[in-house]
C-alpha cells in the first residue's frame, strides 16, 4: 500500500493569549500535518523523538488515537519531551519560546522502508538540525532512491536569521532532494529577500522545478516547468494561525493521495487537478485557523471524507 511518512520535531504547544494560557496541544509542524491526515484515515506514519515521560505518553497516546503509526518514533529516557510556549499577538500569529532537553543520542531508531510513490513530508528546522542532519539525509536520500514523492517545507523563521549564512546551504540541499517545495512568502523573504512569486520561483527552480507558494490571504500560487496558476483565499479573522501552513501541507497531500497522483505525473497534471489540490489545502488551513487546535477536527475530517465518497 502507498504510505505517507512525516519526519519532524515533536513538542507540546502551550498557547498564550493576552498573557493567559489558552490551550495545551501536541505540536510540531510535521506532527500537526500527520494528525490531520490520520483523521482523514490515510495510512500515515511519523518519524520523531520524544521522552519516556508523562508528556511523551500523552503525545504518543494522542497520535495513536488519531491513526498515526508511531513505531518509528524514538522514545528516550535521558531527557524530557520538548515544550513550546506560543504567545499570540493581536493578529493571532505566534511568537515562540522553546524548552528542550534532548539526550546525546538522537533518532536512535530504525527508519521505516519506503517504496515507489510513497509520500514523504519534511521540513522546518528539524530538517537542518546539526545533531540529526546525517540521519535525516540518510532517510530522505533512501526515500528518493526508492522513488518516493518528497515534499519539503522550509518553514524558516526570523529567529534563525542570525545563522542564515550557515543554514541556507542545508536548506538548498533539501530543495534539491525535493519533488515539490511548499513555502510561504515569509520563507522566501528571509531566504531570498523577495516576497514576489516570480522572483521566488526563479530562485527555487535552480534546485526544484515545482513550487507551491502561499501568501497568507493574498492567495496560493503554483509554478512548475509546465504549469502556472493562482488561487484566491477567503479573508477570515483567525483564532490562531499556528497550524495553518502545516495543514495546508496536509490538505495538499490528502488531495494528491485521494486523486492517486504519482510522482511521475506531477509535471503533467491538468488545471482541474491542481485546482483540487489547492482548494483542499486552503480548506484545511482555513479550518484550523478558526480554533486553538493545530489540526483539522474529527467532524471536519468526516465531512471531507463524505465529499470524497
Amino acid at each position: 500500500m502507498r504510505r505517507i511518512i512525516g519526519i519532524g520535531e515533536t513538542v507540546l504547544d502551550l498557547i498564550f493569549k493576552d498573557g493567559q494560557p489558552q490551550a495545551a496541544k501536541a505540536g510540531g509542524a510535521m506532527l500537526n500535518s500527520v494528525v490531520s491526515m490520520g483523521r482523514m484515515k490515510l495510512p500515515v506514519s511519523f518519524i520523531s523523538e520524544y521522552a519516556l515521560d508523562d508528556v511523551g505518553d500523552l503525545v504518543d497516546s494522542f497520535l495513536k488515537a488519531n491513526g498515526v503509526d508511531t513505531s518509528a518514533v524514538y522514545r528516550f529516557r535521558n531527557g524530557k519531551t520538548a515544550l513550546a510556549l506560543a504567545f499570540l499577538n493581536e493578529k493571532n500569529d505566534a511568537r515562540y519560546t522553546f524548552y528542550k532537553d534532548y539526550p546525546p543520542e538522537r533518532l536512535n531508531k530504525s527508519f521505516p522502508p519506503t517504496g515507489p510513490d510513497d509520500i514523504i513530508l519534511c521540513g522546518s528546522f528539524y530538517s537542518i538540525w546539526s545533531e540529526i542532519r546525517e540521519k535525516f539525509l540518510q532517510f530522505i536520500g533512501q526515500a528518493k532512491q526508492d522513488g518516493a514523492l518528497i515534499i519539503y517545507d522550509p518553514n524558516f523563521r526570523a529567529s534563525h536569521l542570525f545563522e542564515l549564512d550557515r543554514l541556507k546551504p542545508l536548506i538548498l540541499e533539501n530543495m534539491k532532494l525535493a519533488d515539490i517545495v511548499r513555502g510561504s512568502n515569509e520563507d522566501f523573504i528571509y531566504l531570498f529577500s523577495t516576497g514576489n512569486i516570480e522572483e521566488a520561483y526563479k530562485a527555487v527552480k535552480t534546485y526544484c522545478s515545482r513550487l507551491v507558494y502561499t501568501a497568507s490571504d493574498q492567495g496560493v500560487y503554483i509554478r512548475t516547468s509546465s504549469f502556472s496558476a493562482a488561487y484566491p483565499v477567503a479573508r477570515i479573522e483567525p483564532v490562531s494561525t499556528i497550524g495553518a501552513g502545516d495543514n495546508f501541507n496536509a490538505g495538499m497531500i490528502t488531495s494528491l493521495y485521494q486523486q492517486e497522483i504519482r510522482k511521475t505525473q506531477i509535471d503533467s497534471l491538468k488545471a482541474d487537478q491542481w485546482k483540487q489540490i489547492a482548494e483542499m489545502a486552503v480548506d484545511f488551513a482555513t479550518h484550523v485557523c478558526m480554533s486553538y487546535d493545530n489540526y483539522i477536527s474529527p467532524a471536519f475530517a468526516e465531512e471531507m471524507r463524505k465529499k470524497k465518497g
